[in-house]
């Protein structure tokens, strides 16, 4: 097919990448871990772990896991933690030795939390302390042999971790009280790992890595089977863009504040930084944006990665203004669009391109990126090497350039299916291609535009509006700090523009919200309805819910105030 996007590479990226040159992902990791022993791996909450002692680490909870746990390869590992340096020597360990990971939400309810290890037949869980209540609640029901506890401070230097843990559990009161007699704390299995060592396994580039569970907006939350083949490829392609060789990125930082359990941070972050020499700055609470900010301003850092409502949320957080920015290399956006006002003010604080790249879990998940030298242009980039994009309508057809369609994807990134459902994986699945559910086109220079997920449609009169564009609109407006754009039934349309706003300005009113919109936009796309929010829904990376407050309006029966 004809990849007229290739003339925007940039000198030195490969029209294709060869995945062949590690055989799996745990090659790609212990290939980085021997490399990049001196340099500093993770950092969080001041303290630093290098390459050579996530090594060791690693190496013993690979070790405990074959050995005393008694798993083999293929059998999955649940971790449920946020950003903590727990989390990553857990996550190379479960690699290294065969098994698979099963990334869990700590946010999960006991009924998420139950389907998620009933359905993936994890035999192991790492969980932190805070969230153990919850796995109490189900564990006698899931196929569940080992639990591994532990707490935020427990890798951190002393004292820091020891006050850390004691104003977590005694005064804000954050760990509930759990009952979970079987299980072992997590240090203590490291401890007992370090006296063996790792049995050597085969892993090829079919076998799992990862059951990657959706966010389950469609119905039941399914898990992407990501083969180590999959993980390398996007490490590879991702890498290609985003930066510029491993010796010029050795000892540089990215700032990671979406959860590494997370897609995006996951390979953009914990693999692809891995790969490169380069180190994890940890944000374990980035909800807490003065402390947030704080952090920040402790550090040097060279690359950040984040989602549109929480680059909005920093640059309205005091201080922000003041941290240096002069050593920022790449400000990567995605997970959700980035919106043109968002961008534009990025640039102006802090001097640095916000970047937008677009892709999904079942891709692994990145499909396309801007090139480094391309200002903010609305669109999520061109498509990686070795990945073609195609246009389509609802039976299959090409469609042509500009033209509004189903974004399709083709690449060595793309899953092999869904855990144990094959009827799902056929619906979004045809040959090699996968129907994304995003809707969108392709500009004459191969640019990629996301118009809007297709089920977050909204369908006046026959007319289709884009959320995303009434957003964009909308955010403009200096009174607003945060929108959301739904459908909302109406008898005479079927449906109208139902926008719901957090304030900027307190005294905004909802006629000047529409006033405003309808400078931009066309009758039809003009929102009907403007509520207002203290906040608005979001999932556990900062994406906003739009399904959460369509079922708001659903169940409101009608107009809310």
């Amino acid at each position: 097919m004809d990849r007229s996007w290739l003339k925007h590479y940039p000198p030195g990226i490969p029209a294709e990448i060869d995945p062949s040159i590690y055989p799996s992902l745990k090659a790609l990791l212990e290939h980085a871990l021997a490399t990049n022993a001196a340099e500093t791996a993770f950092i969080n909450m001041g303290t630093r772990l290098s390459y050579a002692q996530l090594d060791l680490l690693s190496a013993a909870f690979a070790s405990w896991l074959q050995q005393k746990a008694g798993l083999v390869p293929g059998d999955r590992v649940a971790l449920m933690m946020p950003n903590v340096l727990q989390y990553a020597v857990a996550l190379y360990g479960v690699l290294r030795a065969g098994m698979v990971v099963v990334n869990t939400n700590p946010l999960y309810t006991a009924h998420e939390l139950e389907h998620q290890l009933k359905d993936s037949g994890a035999k192991v869980i790492v969980i932190l302390e805070n969230f153990a209540q919850v796995l109490q609640a189900v564990l006698p029901r899931t196929q569940i042999e080992h639990v591994l506890v532990t707490g935020v401070g427990d890798m951190l230097s002393f004292p820091r971790g020891f006050i850390v843990n004691l104003v977590l559990r005694r005064v804000r009161k954050q760990v509930p009280p759990y009952d979970l007699p079987k299980a072992l704390r997590f240090k203590n299995a490291l401890g007992a790992g370090l006296g063996l060592t790792v049995t050597p396994v085969e892993v090829g580039p079919e076998d799992p890595a990862f059951l990657q569970y959706t966010g389950g907006t469609t119905g039941v939350s399914k898990g992407a089977v990501l083969t180590h083949g999959n993980m390398v490829a996007n490490v590879l392609q991702a890498g290609a863009f985003l930066i510029t060789g491993a010796s010029s990125t050795r000892g540089t930082t990215i700032v990671t504040a979406l959860p590494l359990y997370h897609i995006f941070s996951l390979t953009v972050n914990a693999l692809l930084f891995a790969h490169a020499g380069g180190c994890n700055l940890l944000i374990t609470n980035p909800r807490d944006f003065p402390g947030f900010v704080k952090e920040l301003s402790k550090h040097r850092f060279h690359y950040v990665s984040g989602v549109n409502t929480l680059f909005n949320a920093l640059m309205h957080t005091p201080g922000f203004e003041r941290i240096d920015f002069s050593t920022l290399r790449r400000t990567l956006g995605g997970g959700m669009a980035v919106q043109a006002a968002v961008a534009q003010r990025w640039k102006q604080m802090t001097g640095c391109i916000l970047s937008q790249g677009w892709g999904l879990t079942e891709t692994s998940p990145v499909v396309t990126t801007n090139p480094p030298d391309v200002d903010f242009n609305g669109s999520v980039g061109v498509p990686l090497p070795s990945t073609d994009v195609s246009i389509r309508d609802d039976a299959g057809v090409f469609l042509g350039t500009g033209e509004i369609g189903e974004i399709c994807v083709k690449g060595p990134q793309v899953m092999r299916g869904y855990w144990n459902r094959p009827d799902e994986t056929a619906k979004v699945m045809f040959g090699d291609w996968l129907r994304t559910g995003d809707i969108g086109y392709m500009d004459e220079q191969g640019f990629v535009f996301i118009c809007d997920r297709k089920k977050d449609m909204i369908l006046v009169s026959g007319f289709n509006v884009y959320p995303n564009e009434v957003e964009d609109v909308a955010i403009t407006h200096p009174g607003i700090l945060e929108c959301a754009a739904v459908a909302q039934a109406d008898e005479r349309s079927g449906e109208v523009v139902a926008l719901f706003v957090v304030k900027k300005d307190p005294a905004l009113t909802a006629e000047s919200v529409i006033e405003h919109c309808r400078k931009d936009l066309t009758g039809y796309k003009v929102p009907r309805h403007v509520y207002f929010r203290s906040e608005l829904p979001k999932t556990n990376v900062g994406k906003i819910l739009r399904r959460a407050l369509r079922d708001e309006l659903r169940n409101s029966g009608g107009p809310l105030g």
